[in-house]
């Protein structure tokens, strides 16, 4: 796949689903739910639990790590039907890398992946599903959490809304707490009847359990875990079964008003960074010249005018076609938890934060230009 920052994968002979991962948590997590629909596709055709054999993906291309491989791009899986499946259909996944996974500046990058690939000429032009990865004990959603969904749900139309769908990963058979927090966050995604996001769980310790055959298994200890694997293969198995049945029934949706968000937050981007740079050349004509309103203050001051029509421009058409037209600010409240937690590499991360607070401050500015 020639397009910047994604790779392509194929698996079969070249009937089309298409689906979009997007890792609310970490990026290991998105592989195993991605392990998941493999599993879905092969050990339920070719294999049971009670088996001591299991199937496993490995990427032949050993002159990439695994991190790499793994979390570097954004990912294209092409599974072609095949005789035995227990869909009628071929499967595109699109994986991304976990936002928040490594720094807020590979978030950014990894937004303008997925810009790529959908406005390529031999990208992605439609999609049936675009599904969140929560791990089921999150009782609340940070200000990190939220920056993160919002920066994934600010790119897509509003067509793709009834598209959104949970993957509950790490779940005990409970009601997962994640679902509240979902719920209390306002994220625009389907509602059951009471009230929660739609979503599926699924707990991927069976996947590749180290299982033995039922003449090796003799001790108690081995039938009681043998007991959990079974457990949660069969959860797994029923919420992967009622997925595809949902995933069936959805109406596939053209990326169409999708690439409209993105060619206009690029452009109100642009504007944004035009703005703040005029800013600082007036600072400087204002400072070094006595009679400000010369030619130069004239020709900014018109700049300024193109580039206010331009952004007010950008977000009325956002207001119209975007899922979220304007993001809720978390940048203070991550620059606090950064400071507060105090991780390896906060000072990094607060710095990159800084900047980007600057560049949002002058596109609020020149938002609120544009309409006086």
């Amino acid at each position: 796949m020639d397009i910047d920052g994604c790779w392509r994968y194929n698996f079969g002979k070249e009937i089309m689903k298409e689906k979009s991962y997007n890792n609310a948590s970490r990026s290991n997590r998105i592989w195993k739910v991605h392990s998941d629909q493999w599993t879905h596709q092969l050990h339920s055709c070719w294999c049971r639990v009670e088996d001591d054999f299991r199937f496993k993906l490995v990427d032949e291309d050993q002159s990439r790590s695994q991190a790499e491989s793994q979390t570097s791009e954004v990912t294209v899986y092409k599974i072609n039907h095949q005789e035995g499946f227990k869909i009628p259909f071929s499967l595109t996944i699109v994986d991304t890398p976990g936002f928040g996974d490594t720094s807020i500046k590979r978030d950014e990058e990894i937004t303008e992946q997925l810009r790529n690939l959908f406005s390529a000429e031999h990208g992605v032009s439609e999609i049936d599903s675009v599904c969140f990865v929560a791990q089921a004990s999150l009782a609340r959603l940070t200000p990190t959490h939220q920056d993160m969904f919002d920066s994934v749900l600010s790119i897509f139309g509003k067509d793709v809304a009834e598209n959104l769908q949970v993957l509950v990963t790490f779940s005990d058979g409970q009601r997962p707490p994640v679902l509240e927090a979902i719920k209390a966050s306002g994220v625009p995604c389907p509602k059951t009847e009471d009230g929660l996001p739609v979503h599926f769980t699924f707990n991927n310790s069976a996947l590749f359990a180290q299982n033995q055959s039922s003449a090796a298994a003799d001790s108690s200890r081995d039938e009681e875990d043998g007991g959990f694997e079974k457990m949660f293969w069969k959860m797994g198995v029923k919420s992967m079964n009622m997925f595809f049945v949902a995933l069936n029934k959805l109406t596939t949706k053209s990326l169409t008003m999708t690439k409209e968000v993105l060619r206009e937050r690029q452009q109100l981007k642009i504007s944004a960074l035009n703005f703040k740079e005029n800013v600082e050349t007036l600072e400087q004509v204002w400072y070094f010249t006595e009679f400000p309103h010369n030619k130069v203050f004239d020709a900014i001051n018109l700049s300024f005018v193109e580039i206010m029509k331009r952004s007010l421009e950008c977000q009325c058409r956002l207001e119209k076609i975007a899922l979220i037209p304007n993001p809720p600010d978390y940048i203070g409240l991550r620059i606090e938890g950064e400071k507060a937690e105090a991780k390896e590499g906060w000072e990094k991360r607060v710095q990159y934060l800084m900047e980007r607070k600057g560049k949002a401050e002058a596109k609020l500015m020149a938002q609120e230009q544009s309409q006086t």
